[in-house]
Parts: C-alpha cells; structure tokens; sequence
C-alpha cells in the first residue's frame, strides 16, 4: 500500500487549482467565459526577448549544466537593474539568488531560515502559496491584517507583544496581490525599524514592482536604510516582461538570507537552463520601452473597469499598482458565493477574496488580463443581474 506522507497531507490545497477546475468546466459547457480569475499575463513575452532566448538555444554551451548557482551574466545583470532603476547596490557574488520563479524562494525561504514550530508572520489577505512554505518547513505563522482604512498596510503598533517576540520572519508583498495596495517609501523605514527591534527578517515580494498607476512608481524595500541588514527582495520576470511560463526571477539583498536560498537550491537544483538565463539578463539590461507600454496598457484596464463600475453604481477603489483590482462583495453575498454566483449567471469568473485570508472576505479579486472590450462585457454582464440599486447605464 502506497500512502502520502504526512508532510504532503499537511500542504494546503492549491487555491488556484480549484479556480481553474471551475472555469474549464464551464469552457467544456461551451460557455463564454470572461476569465478575470487568475495572474496570468495575456500580452507575449516581447519580441527582443524571445529572439534572445533563440540565439542562446542555438549555442551548444548553453546545452550543459548551469552552474549550481546561477550565471554569472544574469546575477550581474541583477545588481546592475538594481542600481540602475532603484540606486541600490547589491553585489552580484553574494547578494543574489537566481530562481526559478520567485515562488520558488519564497517557499524554500521558511525551510533555509526557521525550525519546526517556529513562528513566521504573514499577510491577511496575501499569496495563498505563502502557506506552502509554512507547510512544507512544518511551522506556524501570524497573520498581520491588511485593511482598505490602512490603505492595506500591516500596522505593526496592533499587533500584540507575544506576536512581535515570537516571530522570526515576515513576508511582505508591495504592489499587493490581491488588494492592489502600494507601500510608501516611509512604510519601508517603519518596516526596517520594526524588523530590528524585533529581531525579524524580511523578505518583500516585489513581483508587481514595475506596475504603478497615476505617476507613481511603487519603490523597492531595499531603497530604505538599512533594509539589507534585515531582508531580501524578490524580483521576478513574470510580470514585468511576460514570462511568466519562462519561470525566472531572482532574490537579492542579505547576504545570509541568499545563502539559505542558494544552500537549499545546491541540493534540489541545478539552476535554470543558461539560455533562458541569458535571456533574463537582456531583458533586465536592454530598453524598458517594453515595461513601461505594458504598465500603460494595465493602467488603461484600469481605468475602464473602474469608470465602468462606477455607471452601475458598484463603489470599487482604484487599485495603485499591481494588475489586480480587489472589489467589494454587494450584501447579501460571501465572498465565495459571489464568486460562484458570477460564474454560473454570468459566465465571469473571479478569485473569492476568502481564499486570500479571513480579511480577503467581503471582496473578490479581478485580473486586468483581458482588453478593454471584454472589461467592459463584463461589468455589463454584472449590470443586467440587477445587483446593484444605482445603475445609471443607459
């Protein structure tokens, strides 16, 4: 008899997963189905890129083993992004970690850094993955509550002193997945100062760092005083650059902190294949014409589904940053009742704020990751169910 471990019974089920299962039973259906569930990038990987990546599959060096770590080309095209687009210097020997998608480290950082039963603290609403890692390394974790009155920052003076004196390790994630909240520069002081009084590390998710809205650029943690002392920062190229199936990111920042990641990866991995690895390098190194289009292309969604929102009389918030938007549930519903409710009415799907944490409910997440036509489709859709008293579509 063949039995799963009791470390694989313990991982949570994969959010997502189930999401995905909903929405191909309705395809299968022959149904229309707007998905604004998932974080999928719809736009190709830019052309410069791709071509990148073919000349390097061309060269019979990139065929053989990349060294355990990471090639160099890439880990200094890391340290040269960061001084160049945040002024930060980072030291390419030391301070970055090549990934295969940043998720990676982000479920290894737990296992390199704490022991069975220690205590981590972790966004509520956040990544539902995050959970894995504490699984996986078999301990506990706190949760810091992200709430729209907070512009959906923790506010570490809430939280009690047994929280603060027993946590090891704290993720963050600015622009935010799933409330589309972004961190001020002085957010990241307070952080820092934080982190030392209490003896915590930091690790920032920066995946939707190059997606701000309205002028602003979201900063990288790394640019307060002292954040290298207490943290690392991940940085994929999945967003920024459409990579998402590329599977290729980076940490960098504490240089204990990346070695954890790198001693963990010395026995799982051995790195990504070079040619996509150079590949990273150029899209980091060359023109950012393309991220700049694509943020003016999720700003442009953005402004559609709220203008579009707001004719029917549904109250959404801006989202800052990010390609999501987190909008509010209409009474009487949960979160995961309207989530079904769309889908079987109107052939929308969306990620129920509760799978996100118990401050996800009463909201439900939207993907900018379809055109403007089909953004609009779906609010008129939303419209004709009659859910909200203030529609003014003529």
């Amino acid at each position: 008899m063949i039995e799963f471990s009791k470390k694989l019974q313990q991982l949570p089920q994969q959010f997502f997963a189930a999401l995905v299962n909903k929405v191909n039973e309705a395809l299968v259906e022959g149904r229309d189905v707007i998905n604004l569930g998932q974080g999928n990038p719809d736009q190709p990987t830019p052309a410069h890129i791709v071509e990148a990546l073919q000349i390097a599959a061309n060269d019979p060096q990139t065929h053989k083993y990349s060294p355990f770590r990471g090639i160099a080309e890439l880990k200094q095209a890391a340290a040269d992004f960061y001084k160049r687009e945040y002024n930060v210097d980072i030291d390419p020997a030391t301070e970055v970690a090549v990934l295969g998608g940043t998720k990676i480290g982000l479920v290894e950082l737990p296992l390199g850094l704490l022991n069975p039963g220690d205590y981590m603290l972790l966004p509520d609403p956040g990544y539902p993955d995050y959970l894995s890692g504490v699984a996986l390394a078999d301990v506990k974790f706190d949760t810091m509550p992200l709430q729209e009155e907070n512009h959906f920052l923790p506010d570490y003076e809430a939280l009690s002193a047994d929280i603060k004196q027993r946590a090891k390790l704290m993720y963050l994630n600015y622009p935010n997945n799933p409330t589309g909240g972004v961190a001020t520069h002085e957010f990241f002081e307070q952080t820092v100062q934080f982190a030392k009084e209490n003896n915590i590390a930091v690790a920032h998710d920066f995946a939707y760092g190059a997606i701000g809205f309205d002028g602003e650029r979201p900063p990288s943690f790394l640019q307060a005083p002292g954040a290298k002392e207490v943290g690392i920062e991940l940085y994929t190229l999945s967003k920024s650059y459409n990579m998402a199936g590329w599977r290729i990111g980076f940490a960098v920042g504490n240089a204990k902190m990346i070695e954890a990641i790198n001693i963990i990866q010395d026995h799982l991995f051995c790195s990504q294949f070079p040619a996509i690895q150079h590949a990273a390098a150029v899209a980091l190194n060359e023109e950012q014409a393309c991220v700049q289009e694509l943020r003016a292309l999720y700003e442009r969604r953005r402004n559609v589904l709220v203008e579009e929102a707001h004719k029917i009389g549904w109250e959404i918030t801006a989202p800052k940053g990010s390609f999501f938007a987190w909008l509010p549930v209409p009474a009487p519903y949960t979160s995961e009742l309207f989530a079904d409710y769309l889908l079987e009415r109107a052939d929308i799907a969306v990620a129920a704020g509760n799978g996100f944490g118990e401050y996800g409910e009463g909201y439900i997440r939207v993907g900018l990751l379809v055109g403007e036509e089909r953004l609009r489709e779906a609010i008129q859709r939303v419209a004709k169910l009659g859910l909200f008293a203030e529609t003014v579509l003529k």
